[in-house]
């Protein structure tokens, strides 16, 4: 049997609901099955992480929470805007991924010209750095403000509006921006619709997590 390499993930978002809290986890289980994964979440913030205010919040929680999580060997910051990411690689000795960065650096190998599909006004850092000028359009569907919006048939909706939208502007690939379209699965619902590779966070977070535990081994 091949090793399982234990993960932390950190959800930025209040869940409490234990099937929810772990789907993101259980999705990486699927995508990689040697990685086991052991999911939190951060207290009092239960629209997650939407705009610079949130996420000043956010940052301290997300640093407390890790810093007293034992026996992992990598931890994942599931969250496109990769909060606390930087501060964590200076404070633990073990590989931090974010799922920007991954997304970021996985859309790239798909394409010059990408749309970036997220729930905020603002292309998160990692897309910007990665992308400049070659992103295309804005980044946020009509609508949709947090990651709770994404749960709404509503949600849904104005996703797969904006996806065509940043096709026609000249879209090579899609890069989605936040983790809650993970939530929803709708990744291969957008590569259908609008015949170009559409990157799914979670997916990406993972992968480079699987290689960062295999070049510690």
């Amino acid at each position: 049997m091949a090793k399982k390499f234990k993960v932390g993930l950190v959800r930025v978002v209040t869940i409490h609901d234990e099937e929810m809290l772990n789907l993101h986890g259980r999705l990486l289980e699927q995508y990689y099955p040697e990685l086991e994964v052991e999911s939190k979440c951060i207290l009092n913030q239960p629209e997650g992480i939407h705009d610079e205010a949130t996420e000043l919040l956010a940052v301290p929680k997300i640093v407390d929470l890790a810093k007293v999580w034992e026996g992992i060997e990598a931890l994942i910051i599931s969250c496109a805007g990769d909060p606390a990411v930087e501060e964590l690689r200076k404070e633990l000795k073990i590989p931090v991924v974010g799922g920007g960065e991954a997304t970021a650096l996985l859309a790239s190998h798909y394409g010059k010209k990408v749309g970036v599909l997220g729930i905020t006004e603002v292309v998160p850092r990692a897309y910007a750095r990665t992308f400049g000028e070659n992103i295309v359009g804005t980044c946020r569907a009509e609508g949709v403000n947090s990651t709770l919006d994404l749960l709404t048939p509503a949600g849904r909706t104005a996703v797969i509006k904006k996806a065509k939208e940043l096709k026609a502007l000249g879209a090579e690939v899609i890069a989605l921006a936040c983790t809650g379209l993970s939530t929803i699965r709708i990744a291969k619902e957008l590569e259908k619709v609008c015949e170009i590779p559409v990157i799914d966070p979670v997916m990406a977070e993972g992968l480079l997590t699987y290689f960062a535990c295999l070049r510690r081994e």
